[in-house]
């Protein structure tokens, strides 16, 4: 497969039993369906990210690509919890593309993370 940010082509990682894909150009990872939760969930999944800011900002000016999977036009999401985390999605296999640091971030909640929940549970209802 070829990576739907720089075109360089991805390689097959694994950790644990999970296997995704990872760009040997910019670094970004693919996750196919249910991938992405699972590897949130596991102690040390974010050494998988072996990215850097550098390749994160190599990809940031691309704004129509294609899923790798399929051709499908990706769509432009945030992550619900982490509002400053952007990635993109396939609508039609459901695969996951994070940029290079992108899962790490991800995988490490902030300082800002913390009070924003800690703030977003005190609201009354």
């Amino acid at each position: 497969m070829k990576c739907p940010k720089c075109s360089g082509l991805f390689n097959k990682v694994l950790f644990l039993d999970t296997q995704v894909e990872r760009c040997n150009a910019c670094n970004g990872l693919w996750f196919d369906p249910l991938e992405l939760q699972e590897l949130l969930k596991k102690k040390g999944s974010e050494r998988l990210d072996t990215g850097d800011k550098r390749d994160f900002a190599k990809t940031q000016e691309i704004e129509d690509f294609k899923c790798p999977k399929d051709g499908s036009s990706m769509i432009k999401m945030v992550d619900v919890r982490q509002g400053h985390v952007w990635y993109e999605s396939c609508g039609h296999c459901h695969g996951i593309f994070l940029d290079a640091t992108e899962f790490k971030d991800l995988k490490e909640k902030s300082l800002q993370d913390l009070f924003k929940s800690v703030l977003a549970r005190e609201r009354p209802a």
